[in-house]
């Protein structure tokens, strides 16, 4: 899809001609997945939430000066990926560096448990701490591998798109995305 057949792209060209009720829209539209994109990078939904605050709020600020020379969300994703660096490399120059198991908390995102009569609780509690350790998982992988994980598989953005986010070659976002896929497997297979 060419930039200018991307509805986003039309809505932001709006919102560049002062449109609030297309800035609203794409707002509404792109809020929880750059939420969910953040997650992984800030460890938990609050500064998630923040970081994607902050990016709408540089998306308005900086409407004047968009040019669609790509989709909408390879624009609105990079911007995200800045913001999330920029906060790892904050919590990175705090005195106090806090520890992957306190940044993280495996049941914020975990869905609610019902208390069915099939499901008893050890398998509530198994459910909980594969969940915990894929978290765990996802931190520790290099930003770079973990933003062209995110992007493509929880995003579904295209392998050029992530390419244009992470300003790097098509070959390159498939390394990432093997290494990160090999990675997460052999984490998981010791943790057993």
């Amino acid at each position: 899809m060419r930039p200018e057949e991307d509805p986003d792209v039309q809505l932001m060209l709006a919102v560049k001609r002062d449109d609030a009720a297309a800035f609203e829209a794409l707002f509404r539209k792109h809020i929880a997945p750059v939420v969910g994109f953040a997650l992984p990078f800030v460890g938990s939904r609050a500064q998630a939430e923040e970081v994607a605050q902050e990016a709408f709020a540089q998306v308005y600020r900086t409407r004047h000066r968009y040019q669609p020379h790509a989709k909408f969300t390879t624009w609105l994703y990079r911007i995200v990926r800045n913001l999330c660096l920029s906060e790892l490399r904050r919590a990175e120059n705090r005195s106090a560096r806090v520890s992957v198991s306190d940044r993280t908390n495996p049941e914020e995102n975990a869905r609610p448990v019902t208390d069915q009569q099939t499901q008893n609780q050890e398998d509530a509690l198994l459910a909980r701490e594969g969940i915990s350790r894929m978290q765990t998982t996802l931190l520790k992988l290099p930003e770079q591998q973990r933003s062209a994980l995110m992007l493509a598989r929880v995003e579904g953005l295209s392998y050029q798109e992530v390419a244009q986010v992470l300003e790097c070659s098509v070959s390159a976002v498939k390394s990432l995305i093997h290494r990160a896929t090999m990675t997460i497997r052999d984490e998981l297979r010791d943790m057993r």
